[in-house]
């Protein structure tokens, strides 16, 4: 997801998607424990992420 489809979403948007993401994340790091995953690359790029989504969501929530 790229940043300028991140700062078209509302508030809300931003905070269903990173429950999502963080959802994703919880169930690739168990597959990955119980036997390794094809693209390990997908967790650190899902925490990324989730990380640049809560940054948005700081920036818009200090907007108001």
């Amino acid at each position: 997801m790229k940043n300028s489809e991140i700062q078209a979403l509302s508030e809300s948007e931003i905070i269903e998607r990173i429950a999502a993401e963080q959802e994703k994340l919880t169930k690739l790091r168990f597959a990955h424990a119980i036997s390794p995953i094809e693209n390990p690359n997908r967790i650190s790029e899902t925490r990324k992420l989730i990380a640049r989504l809560k940054t948005f969501l700081t920036a818009k929530q200090l907007a108001k």
